[in-house]
């Protein structure tokens, strides 16, 4: 499940609620209800900075004079955590029984980049 786009000011703990594009052949800043997707060259901001942004000078803001809401939950977000509880839920399926070679072989390790595979003790 994703989790809640952030404000892009550093330091910003809140939640997005506007996005900010910039055009620049227009020296214009606009701000606008949050984007469906996060895309490049665009800022997502809470209400707090969303309503005292400010523009260089020379520059126009245009910004949404309605109510900031939060969005609501996607469908993907509500698919991708009934999923991950199913996942959960799944019965682990059964080893199969090991032959007499395998079991007298020693135990190998695995490795795939950073990560190593230790096998469980018998």
């Amino acid at each position: 499940m994703r989790s809640p786009r952030r404000c892009s000011r550093n330091g910003c703990p809140r939640q997005a609620v506007a996005t900010l594009t910039y055009v620049y052949n227009e020296s214009t800043a606009v701000v606008g209800p949050l984007a469906a997707f996060a895309e490049p060259h665009t800022y997502d901001l809470c209400e707090p900075h969303a309503r005292s942004l400010t523009a260089p000078r020379g520059w126009d803001v245009v910004r949404h004079e309605g109510e900031f809401e939060p969005p609501p939950p996607t469908t993907d977000d509500l698919v991708a955590l009934a999923e991950a509880v199913r996942e959960a839920a799944r019965p682990v399926a059964p080893r199969p029984p090991e032959d007499d070679q395998t079991a007298n072989s020693t135990p190998q390790t695995g490795r795939r980049g950073h990560l190593r595979v230790i096998p469980p003790n018998h």
